[in-house]
């Protein structure tokens, strides 16, 4: 790789500890993918903040960064973590809310912004064209093929060395010639909900490899529901982005097409557990938005959770905050609303919680390895059904 002579001096270590080890992370992660440099960034996004997926001796990494005086250069959003401070905090162990705080910290001393959500896009959206260093796969795949931006799938460390740099290497997905499409997708059914748009991504995961598709026949459809098919194309898959039913020049492109059995298919794969035993209902993977919070205060509004079961929706903090009215309408009807935290890596097998239903596709796949839980993978309507009467 090429380096300016100011990437030299802090290669060398001329510009201190912290410094150096974040321009030898990016720089080898350069080689080894073939990028001739770096390239400026405007934000960044850092995955392995919950304790649970963390665990301890990656705090001790964090700490001697913070502790050589690292700060990030660009604004930088972080993942959830595992517990929140109103709910979940409560009711499990002290030592874990006590380590998830360490963590934190340490973030919170390098200057990151305490978003502690997997859609770091409803804080800020990313300008179309914007070269980023994002984490959370979901999140990728959603900002380079919805929202216009380039990025790559980075992992933890890559994405936090990148923001404390400022930069990251060029290549892959910061390349036009690494975004074009090679397959087209054709639908052979309509999709219905964000359920079957989940499933569609956990389907095509499986088959696309890395490969970029041109998704045929989803219709206008809400950003919302293709949050759910590119949440779930990265739980299967390492393919970083799609389009809807248009692309550059797609003669002899190879063409799979996707039918209703498969979708039914996966749903059922998906589902493991019975709605009858069901502990947990869970809305909130990906992090709601505000039209998504609005949407389940309507729909509950009046209703009362059932003897039994409990039902979390899951959001960043600043939505929570700006959808004020609808989270005391959730919580009225005895739902709970938890900021910057996720099931998934939370500890709901600690809570005696043995079956989620959900709407999320990418949870549905996760619980029975994360949390230990069986599954009921169905739409949002039918989830709220389930956990509310009257």
């Amino acid at each position: 790789m090429y380096l300016t002579r100011e990437e030299e001096r802090i290669f060398n270590g001329e510009c201190g500890w912290a410094n150096e080890i974040c321009m030898k992370i990016l720089t080898r992660l350069g080689d080894l993918y073939g990028a001739k440099k770096l390239i400026p960034i405007s934000s960044a996004h850092v995955s392995g903040v919950s304790y649970k997926t963390l665990g301890d001796a990656p705090v001790e990494f964090l700490r001697a960064l913070a502790d050589a005086g690292a700060k990030v250069k660009v604004k930088t959003t972080l993942n959830p973590q595992s517990l929140d401070a109103e709910h979940l905090t409560k009711r499990l162990p002290k030592t874990l809310a006590q380590k998830q705080l360490r963590i934190l910290e340490q973030f919170k001393r390098m200057g990151t912004k305490e978003s502690l959500t997997c859609t770091p896009y409803y804080l800020e959206r990313p300008k179309r064209g914007s070269q980023l260093a994002w984490a959370e796969s979901s999140a990728v795949v959603y900002a380079n093929s919805v929202l216009g931006a380039w990025t790559n799938r980075e992992g933890g460390p890559s994405a936090l060395a990148a923001a404390i740099m400022g930069k990251t290497a060029d290549h892959g997905m910061h390349r036009d010639e690494n975004r074009q499409p090679n397959l087209i997708v054709n639908v052979e059914t309509r999709l219905q909900n964000e359920t079957e748009f989940g499933a569609l991504g956990i389907h095509l995961g499986k088959m696309l490899g890395d490969s970029i598709p041109i998704i045929r026949s989803l219709g206008k459809t809400s950003p919302d529901r293709l949050k759910q098919l590119s949440a779930a194309l990265a739980t299967t898959g390492m393919t970083n982005m799609f389009y809807c039913g248009i692309g550059s020049e797609t003669k002899g492109i190879e063409k799979i097409s996707v039918e209703a059995k498969d979708l039914k298919r996966t749903i059922k794969e998906l589902s493991t557990g019975s709605c009858e035993k069901c502990d947990l209902v869970f809305i909130g993977c990906p992090h709601c938005s505000l039209a998504e919070m609005k949407q389940i205060a309507q729909m509950v509004k009046g209703k009362k959770i059932k003897r039994g079961t409990e039902f979390w929706v899951c959001t960043s903090s600043h939505i929570k905050e700006t959808a004020r009215d609808c989270v005391k309408e959730i919580e009225r009807s005895g739902g709970q609303v938890l900021a910057g935290v996720c099931t998934v890596v939370s500890w709901t097998e600690k809570l005696g919680i043995e079956t989620i239903m959900t709407n999320s596709a990418k949870t549905a796949y996760y619980a029975p390895t994360l949390s230990k839980a069986e599954t009921v993978l169905c739409p949002m309507k039918d989830c709220l059904r389930t956990a509310f009467q009257g």
